[in-house]
């Protein structure tokens, strides 16, 4: 079996996943680590036995190294994605893909001048549950799709400071309205505030938008409940499928109170995500969510943002 050499940059909360999975796939060789954090760094490097840098450009200069995941705070995604693009490495980049959507632009079109793959990391995409309902949607088990509505909710973080809950959280719903309805948004209204003493960016959103092929999504997301709820109701002309991201269950309703809880196959979405990606760089094809997919996502949350500041409905071309 291929080793498929790998660099893990920024191995905080979300970073660590990454390092852990690098290290159980049977087909990657985790080669080396970098952090700004030096304790963290050390602590890391030490628990999966590999090599940790605090300067990244160390892991880039690393010929052997094939494919970089970068897990750093949303401000630094743009330079640490570039210079790795530059270096001629396969990038997994976490979402959201960039702070600007100009930003992400960039990238993109960097990647591919340089042929190297570009992948954004919507981790729900890969979630067992959103594949059920994919697939119940495909086979014609609701119909045509009206609505789709999400909630995701839960406590502050005070890990995440550079960023407010629509880029954090909202864009995982956001990726996944555009997976399940295979179409482009016209507009978006939202509204967003800030309640939190402790945060200086919005710490709830309500974001409404409407396709092209005439669904719309309803999506609310914030960091003030306190407890954590992840939930997809799909409804269509012939039924309604529920979801729940966290539990990985998938209901389906249907006329005359039909109810039937759908077979799920559990599995850690970040695992078949990082699978995912390895697999396109060695055989050469597209990820499953490309940076355009993240530049998409990117782009809907920016005209929610903008929506909510000036109060009004947003096109977008």
């Amino acid at each position: 079996m291929k080793q498929t050499n790998v660099g893990v940059i920024g191995v905080g909360s979300m970073g660590y996943n990454h390092v852990r999975i690098y290290s159980e796939l049977e087909n990657t060789n985790l080669m080396a680590i970098s952090d700004m954090m030096r304790g963290t760094l050390d602590k890391v490097s030490k628990e999966f036995n590999t090599i940790g840098y605090v300067d990244y450009d160390n892991i880039l200069k690393l010929d052997d190294i094939e494919i970089v995941n970068i897990c750093v705070p949303t401000v630094y995604h743009y330079n640490v994605v570039m210079d790795a693009i530059e270096a001629g490495k396969n990038v997994l980049v976490e979402k959201p893909i960039a702070l600007e959507i100009s930003e992400a632009q960039k990238m993109i079109d960097a990647a591919k001048d340089a042929g190297v793959t570009l992948a954004t990391g919507h981790v729900e995409r890969f979630n067992p549950a959103v594949r059920v309902a994919k697939q119940l949607i495909e086979d014609g088990e609701i119909g045509e799709i009206v609505t789709a509505n999400s909630k995701r909710l839960g406590p502050f973080p005070p890990r995440i400071r550079d960023v407010g809950v629509a880029i954090d959280l909202a864009i995982h719903d956001i990726d996944i309205f555009n997976y399940i309805f295979e179409s482009h948004p016209t507009t978006v209204f939202a509204n967003m505030s800030s309640k939190l003493a402790n945060c200086e960016f919005e710490d709830h959103a309500e974001i409404m938008t409407k396709y092209d092929n005439g669904a719309l999504s309803i999506l609310e997301t914030n960091w003030l409940t306190p407890y954590k709820k992840r939930q997809l109701n799909i409804t269509g002309v012939d039924g309604i499928i529920s979801v729940d991201y966290g539990n990985q269950t998938v209901t389906l309703y249907k006329e005359n109170n039909q109810v039937k809880n759908v077979k799920v196959k559990n599995k850690e979405p970040l695992k078949e995500e990082l699978k995912s990606f390895v697999n396109a760089v060695n055989t050469k094809t597209e990820p499953e969510v490309s940076g355009l997919d993240g530049f998409k996502a990117l782009k809907i949350v920016k005209a929610a943002m903008q929506s909510s500041k000036e109060q009004r409905l947003v096109h977008l071309d």
